[in-house]
């Protein structure tokens, strides 16, 4: 069912029961005060034509016995909220048609009809009104001019118990949906920060037993991936370290052949396999996590220290914008994230061009560009997995081994940063580090200085 137009349904779950159990207790207690009263209208009629039989029959009979002159005296005595009586033929009208008076009119008649003619008829008014005609025994006439009451008015201090009362059952629904929903926020927020250092937050394995099973299921569950991905990590690293020893030897024995186009060919080939184990152990430890603390960092020294290597070995880099700001990641990995996408673009586009800005949030953005061939917009995204290469070639210095991105992938999100690649305009392509949480140092000297005593 489609919800109406400009009505959104909220989409967090607390909100959603909140609002299903307030309006429906509300609904509920209207409903209950709706039947209540109604009840109440229906017995307080009931009771009121017993007595109005009972007291104009008595009234009736008093105002006979009486003479003419004592009779004015007596009819406001007589009087009640809801008739009086008159001593005078009334006003002429239509019959009774309302049920309510009809009731009323009719219990009149049961109480004086067997002794007076009673003939009734409705007064046009805003509200229901209908008199009752008859003449005493010495032939005055008499009216009894009414208005039916259907109910008692209510006690003031009703709607506000009512009130209060709404209002305590409210907060019992929202207390009751927020203890529910609780652990489900809590177990979001694990699974969150469950990075690809796999140490997410352990949930405390208190509360219900519904919530305790699942916060023991889901931290057993976190053991259990780490202890998987160590093993993984601890056999690619056995196998690397015994790959690496007969691929030196290899190389030995390459080294002492003649050199000729077969030797460079299998000398090639080995460097080939020792960097692809190399990297493959590289990318297991990225998605195990690592353990460098992460700590303050000066982001333009390390961008100046990356350049001028790069600068040394008489590559094209060049550092187009700085901005004096202070960021909080893992000084290795970032360097080696930065390091392999200045090495992608000297590789595709000959050229590396570095650039930070300030985000809107206080981060800091790394745009790292070249003029190259750029990627296709539907593999973008894809050049991020493990051993995907736009080339088919198992040549390193074309095709590679498809992990550099993969690894810089993952070391970005073992340090909640995001990194995206997107085409240049004029060709070429350019990959932005989004790096959260940073800090300018101007405002951090500010601050720093301000809060000194």
């Amino acid at each position: 069912m489609r919800a109406p137009s400009g009505w959104h349904w909220p989409r967090s779950l607390f909100v959603r029961l909140a609002v299903i159990f307030c309006v429906g207790l509300a609904l509920a207690q209207l409903m209950s005060f709706w039947i209540t009263m109604t009840e109440r209208d229906e017995a307080t009629v009931n009771v009121m034509t017993g007595y109005v039989e009972r007291e104009v029959a008595s009234s009736v009979a008093l105002l006979d016995r009486l003479s003419p002159a004592e009779r004015e005296r007596w009819l406001p005595r007589l009087s009640r909220r809801s008739y009086t009586f008159i001593l005078g033929p009334g006003e002429p009208g239509r019959p009774v048609d309302e049920a309510l008076s009809q009731r009323f009119a009719r219990s009149i008649t049961d109480g004086i009809g067997r002794t007076y003619t009673v003939a009734t008829n409705a007064i046009p008014d805003s509200s229901e009104h209908f008199q009752a005609h008859l003449k005493l025994t010495d032939g005055t006439p008499l009216t009894i001019d009414f208005h039916p009451m259907s109910s008692v008015p209510l006690s003031r201090w009703l709607p506000i118990v009512l009130v209060v009362q709404l209002a305590v059952m409210i907060g019992c629904c929202w207390l009751v949906v927020r203890l529910a929903t609780r652990p489900l926020a809590q177990l979001a927020r694990a699974a969150d920060t469950l990075g690809p250092d796999l140490k997410g937050t352990r949930l405390p394995e208190t509360g219900p037993s519904e919530v305790t099973l699942a916060a023991r299921a889901f931290n057993a569950m976190q053991d259990r991936i780490a202890a998987y991905t160590a093993e993984r990590v601890q056999i690619l690293a056995a196998i690397s370290h015994d790959l690496q020893t007969p691929i030196t030897r290899m190389r030995l024995r390459v080294d002492v052949m003649d050199d000729n186009e077969q030797s460079a060919k299998l000398r090639q080939d080995l460097l080939e396999m020792e960097n692809l184990v190399k990297e493959g152990v590289t990318y297991a430890r990225t998605l195990h996590g690592a353990n460098e603390p992460a700590c303050r960092i000066d982001l333009d020294a390390l961008l100046d220290s990356l350049v001028y290597d790069y600068l040394d070995a008489g590559k094209d880099v060049a550092w187009t914008e700085r901005v004096a700001v202070a960021v909080v990641a893992r000084p290795r990995a970032l360097r080696r994230v930065i390091g392999n996408l200045v090495d992608n673009a000297l590789k595709f586009g000959g050229s590396a061009t570095l650039g930070v800005t300030l985000a809107a949030d206080g981060g800091a953005i790394i745009c790292v560009g070249d003029r190259g061939p750029g990627i296709p917009e539907a593999s973008l995204e894809a050049v991020f997995e493990p051993f995907y290469r736009l080339e088919t070639s198992r040549n390193r210095s074309s095709g590679g081994t498809g992990l550099g991105l993969a690894i810089c992938r993952q070391l970005a999100l073992s340090m909640d940063a995001t990194l995206v690649l997107r085409n240049r305009s004029g060709g070429g392509l350019e990959a932005v580090l989004t790096l959260k949480g940073a800090e300018p140092k101007r405002e951090r000297a500010a601050r720093e200085h301000y809060a000194s005593p």
